[in-house]
């Protein structure tokens, strides 16, 4: 009994990691495990039945969060961006753009796919959006098809480190920072991660030129002007779009839920102007946001029940101690920590591993001195791998779901390898080169506010005498 006293947090953390494993739903697997770790500490007076009553509280918060409104938001936004016509038409311009380049179909998925990512925040609309749109044409037109399916599933899940991004909000929310600090600092991680890709297809186009071939001359249908009209028309509504969701944020005109109800409209409004804005479409986006905002909820409030109790037995302090105490100081906890999160990611979604994890890993990170928002977006960038995974990642499930049947699973898995090599090339340059995230962030006045005196100076008032009657005058 006291070994089970003493280490009641360990013991509680491996009974979440095999609810998971078992695959339980992990909003009821987290709840499930705090409660009965609550009951247990209460019979070894680790915890005080009361204790148990901040659950309340802690419920009242997730729903009273209006941060977590930018959520739906956005995710509304991107389902209605996803069927407007939008992205055939950017995608179709900017392929002619680089029409007579070998992979010139590969640079204008991935431009395509931060574009879009720009706009709609998430990645099952961006991947299943580029996958519709670019499958087709691409194994048309010659391209291989392990390249096609892994420059796709790639192009959607840059949409989880360009603002703006849902995990950007939800790592805010955990780590108690901005948003608009966490975008700012993820600007030069994306343009990162656009120089990467776009390096490995100027490669695959050197050493295996067959699998990206240019275009063929009856397919350069716009030349001159006409071209370059047409990727206007694309470009403009979209850059529209882009300010009034990021630049009214950046400019500190609205907050993140106000600039994502405006994305929103923004979003009708260019399902009208193409001539696709239908009750079934809007029908179709309400369900899609309803789904995935129920599951958030649901996810935090378990997390939320789970995290209490933990740090009611003592876990807080563990996780602390096992982490701070690791060989290296910031550069071992960072590898650490990232190795780890890149492995749990086989197992978990980026929502479970933000409310599960973070909360875990922040105070020690920030015990370690560690920028909290360059840890933020490290993580972000970790966590794309989780998209990408062979066999779970969710965006090669999206490909499996929209691919003809002739295209085999394993072609989508060997396909996603390279860029997930990618992704973890860019996850180690964020290590090691910080000022990648800090550089964007505002620099402030450069004054240390803990030296500030301030001095008031003492004013002698003339004495009162009481015992004087009052001066009529």
């Amino acid at each position: 009994m006291n070994i089970i006293r003493d280490n009641m947090a360990p013991l509680m953390f491996g009974g979440m990691i095999l609810f998971m494993l078992v695959g339980y739903p992990a909003a009821f697997s987290l709840a499930a495990t705090g409660l009965f770790f609550g009951f247990i500490g209460i019979e070894f007076g680790l915890i005080r039945p009361e204790f148990l009553g901040n659950l309340t509280y802690q419920l009242f918060g997730i729903i009273s969060n209006d941060l977590l409104l930018a959520i739906p938001f956005f995710t509304f936004m991107g389902a209605i961006l996803e069927r407007c016509g939008l992205a055939e038409d950017l995608l179709d311009s900017i392929g002619q753009l680089f029409g007579s380049v070998r992979g010139g179909m590969s640079y204008a998925v991935i431009f395509v796919g931060a574009i879009l990512g720009a706009i709609t925040g998430t990645v099952a609309a961006s991947v299943i959006a580029m996958g519709v749109i670019s499958m087709t044409p691409m194994l048309k037109y010659g391209y291989s098809t392990r390249h096609t399916m892994g420059v796709i599933a790639a192009s959607g899940t840059i949409t989880q480190l360009i603002p703006p991004s849902l995990v950007l909000v939800v790592l805010a929310d955990q780590l108690g920072r901005s948003v608009g600090d966490m975008y700012a600092g993820s600007i030069g991680p994306s343009l990162i991660q656009l120089a990467l890709f776009c390096m490995w297809v100027g490669i695959v186009s050197i050493i295996w030129p067959n699998d990206v071939p240019a275009l063929p001359l009856e397919a350069r249908t716009l030349h001159g002007w006409a071209l370059w009209k047409k990727c206007l028309r694309g470009m403009i509504p979209s850059l529209g779009l882009i300010f009034l969701v990021l630049g009214t944020i950046f400019m500190g005109l609205a907050t993140p839920s106000e600039a994502g109800a405006m994305g929103v409209v923004g979003a009708i409004a260019l399902a009208a102007f193409y001539g696709t804005l239908t009750w079934k479409l809007l029908y179709q986006g309400m369900s899609t946001t309803m789904r995935l905002t129920a599951m958030v909820v649901f996810i935090l409030i378990g997390a939320r029940v789970f995290s209490l109790v933990f740090q009611g037995v003592g876990g807080k302090e563990w996780i602390e101690h096992l982490l701070t105490s690791l060989p290296g100081g910031q550069l071992g906890f960072l590898i650490f920590v990232n190795i780890f999160i890149f492995v749990v990611a086989f197992f978990l979604d980026f929502f479970e591993i933000a409310f599960i994890l973070i909360p875990l890993l922040a105070p020690a990170a920030e015990k370690l001195g560690i920028d909290l928002i360059w840890f933020g977006v490290l993580i972000c960038a970790n966590i794309q791998t989780s998209f990408m995974h062979p066999p779970f990642g969710f965006a090669l499930f999206y490909l499996r779901g929209i691919a003809p049947r002739s295209i085999k699973t394993s072609d989508i898995y060997w396909g996603a390898v390279p860029w997930v090599g990618l992704q973890v090339i860019l996850v180690v340059i964020l290590i090691f080169w910080p000022g990648s995230v800090t550089y964007w962030l505002g620099k402030g006045t450069g004054v240390d506010p803990s030296t500030i005196k301030i001095e008031i100076p003492q004013i002698e008032l003339p004495p009162l005498n009481f015992d004087e009657p009052p001066n009529p005058k």
